[in-house]
């Protein structure tokens, strides 16, 4: 007996039963070449009928005897494992040459990983799915009723392109008052509105320490650029420069800041608190100078005012000490 192969056949019992089929069906042949036949020409007729029925058992008993070798081979032979159903790739399990090309072995590998990982899926999706976020009202203890979500507001820009009489009206509510009783300054030229788009640039002057550049798209504020209050803040051809970075490191950081501050202050359904809220903490810039850290207590540190100022508080702080 050959060696039985790790899918489970075993070649010798194979090639028996193959000829075992063989065998079969020439049995099964002979049955019908008999009956095409019928009786051969004898003496008399019973001669001849028994003549035929010897022959036809003798023939059924061969289909018998060789269908029943075919059974007896078929449980030697084994079959593939159900576990591994690679359809034609079974075949390749018959290459003499396995020891020099193991495809088959590394396909059974591959599939038994396969298989493994599917389990392993399904596991964590029934786990996934008990830690839903959906609360009921049992959980929370509250009314089964669903409360009504609030609609979120739209605001309607005016139709003609070339009025920002919404636009304007935002920057003027969040203005701030000085302790001096000066209002900063905050302007949208004209020559900074494109005709057909809306957007626009305004410059921010926060008394005598520093401008802002603030670009607005629709109602949202885009970007912000600090720069120093004797810096220009304007082009050779008389706009607002919205690209070049300040001279000075100090300014760059607040730059910097208030990059996060835009992404801390973003709620898409109120755009004016948006720049409320942002206008009220680019205000606490006033005492950039002034102002110590809140944590260390000192003025500066490596040669940088406290230029971090918090969300909530507006504390001053160094970029080191906040965290």
């Amino acid at each position: 007996m050959a060696d039985v192969l790790s899918v489970g056949v075993n070649l010798e019992a194979f090639s028996q039963a193959i000829s075992a089929i063989q065998a079969l069906r020439s049995s099964v042949s002979r049955v019908f070449d008999c009956l095409k036949d019928g009786m051969r020409n004898k003496e008399t007729l019973e001669g001849r009928e028994k003549a035929f029925i010897a022959h036809f058992q003798d023939n059924l008993h061969s289909v018998n005897r060789d269908l029943n070798e075919l059974e007896r081979l078929s449980n030697l032979v084994g079959k593939p494992s159900e576990n591994h159903p690679l359809h034609n790739s079974g075949l390749l399990s018959l290459d003499p040459v396995q020891d020099k090309t193991p495809l088959y072995s590394q396909l059974l590998q591959a599939y038994k990983w396969s298989n493994k990982l599917q389990y392993h899926a399904g596991l964590a999706s029934g786990l996934l799915n008990q830690q839903s976020l959906k609360r009921s009202a049992n959980q929370m203890g509250v009314s089964a009723k669903r409360r009504p979500k609030a609609q979120p507001t739209t605001l309607v820009l005016p139709p003609h392109p070339g009025e920002y009489g919404v636009l304007s009206h935002r920057l003027h509510r969040a203005s701030w008052k000085r302790k001096d009783g000066k209002a900063g300054q905050c302007s949208l030229p004209s020559t900074n509105r494109p005709p057909r788009a809306l957007c626009g640039k305004c410059r921010v002057t926060l008394g005598k320490v520093l401008k802002v550049i603030v670009v607005m798209r629709s109602l949202f504020i885009d970007r912000t650029i600090v720069k120093g209050y004797n810096e220009s803040v304007y082009t050779e051809d008389g706009k607002l420069d919205i690209w070049s970075k300040s001279s000075y490191q100090v300014f760059q950081k607040v730059t910097d800041h208030a990059t996060t501050a835009l992404l801390h202050y973003q709620l898409p359904q109120m755009p004016d608190v948006v720049v409320r809220s942002f206008m009220t903490w680019l205000r606490s810039y006033i005492k950039l100078f002034q102002a110590p850290c809140q944590r260390c207590g000192k003025f500066l540190q490596d040669g940088l005012p406290p230029t971090w100022r918090d969300f909530r508080t507006l504390e001053a702080f160094h970029d080191t000490c906040r965290q």
